[in-house]
């Protein structure tokens, strides 16, 4: 028997629950894990609090990320006691994910945990911080470079922009923070954020084409922050999107891609395959210093993650939740 938190949908609607389940009871998968940690992001939340239909089969143990130890594999790329971390692949939407004792997954949705982290250090990072490497990476990839000027980085006290801001930062980047949340100014520019920007200051509708501020964009907002962000961005620059915590429309013009040549890069952290998965993670172990690691992360017992995911919704998380399965 194991723990995990279970959401079903009854004619009711839906219920979320902590529940003791059999190992029998654990979905198709060539790997079975002891998982040590898990934790929460936006899509957890809008899955436990059944916000938006992210959930595509009951009953679903929630969590799109987890880190533990091989204990069964027929798969021939992990054996047991090998430690492993998992991040997307449709884990927690359509096949039971971390926020369990236990989890039976796909060996090829896994990669190993760098030897720079702890298995807690790995879930402080996380999805968000995995999608703020891949972020980092494909600006870098696009010819950004600290010479051009600041880097925007939107929803900045979020887990995703949390780690964007502190890797931005090891690589020579000044960095931009915008934030509806002024009282964390100085918890931003612990992390290496050097300009506070109130978030309201680009959350309405923006000229097509305004002043170019910005050498490149790390965008978790969607909507018309992101479109003004497009706006805002210097020629040549790029901007990563990565999220839609304001909204999923784009209310933009084509203006700053054919006049100003701005680059706007989709970040999908969910299907991306092994090689970005690995790079990212290298990105992680070799640029972001695990002290910052302790500055974002709460650790929470798996008990705590269905109030905890509601915070989400409310807009009162700051950094990351890491969630210890078996506290």
């Amino acid at each position: 028997m194991f723990s995990a938190i279970v959401i079903d949908k009854t004619d009711d609607g839906q219920t979320v629950t902590l529940q003791q389940l059999d190992e029998s009871a654990l979905p198709e998968g060539d790997v079975t894990i002891d998982v040590s940690f898990s934790t929460l992001n936006f899509k957890d939340g809008l899955a436990i609090t059944g916000s938006s239909p992210v959930v595509r089969k009951f009953p679903m143990v929630p969590g799109i990320d987890l880190v533990g130890t091989v204990i069964e594999s027929s798969s021939a790329d992990w054996k047991a006691g090998d430690t492993v971390v998992l991040n997307g692949w449709g884990v927690g939407e359509v096949h039971w994910g971390g926020l369990a004792q236990k989890a039976k997954l796909k060996g090829e949705w896994l990669v190993p945990l760098p030897s720079a982290f702890t298995p807690a250090q790995a879930m402080a990072i996380g999805t968000a911080g995995y999608t703020a490497a891949l972020c980092v990476d494909a600006l870098i990839d696009a010819g950004v470079t600290p010479d051009q000027g600041e880097v925007l980085v939107t929803g900045a006290t979020g887990g995703v922009g949390s780690v964007a801001i502190a890797l931005l930062k090891k690589l020579g980047f000044s960095v931009a923070a915008l934030t509806g949340k002024a009282s964390e100014a100085d918890y931003l520019k612990s992390l290496g954020a050097e300009t506070i920007i109130e978030r309201s200051e680009m959350s309405e509708k923006g000229k097509p084409l305004q002043k170019e501020r910005w050498a490149g964009v790390v965008d978790t907002a969607g909507s018309f922050t992101l479109a003004n962000a497009c706006a805002q961005t210097k020629y040549g620059g790029a901007v990563a999107a990565c999220g839609l915590a304001q909204g999923m429309d784009l209310p933009a013009t084509v203006m700053p891609f054919i006049l100003r040549g701005v680059s706007l890069l989709g970040i999908d952290s969910v299907m991306a395959p092994k090689a970005k998965r690995l790079k990212a993670w290298d990105r992680l172990a070799k640029d972001l210093d695990p002290a910052v690691l302790d500055t974002i992360g709460q650790t929470i017992g798996l008990g705590d993650a269905i109030d905890a995911a509601k915070k989400f919704m409310s807009g009162e998380v700051k950094g990351r939740y890491i969630v210890d399965v078996n506290a």
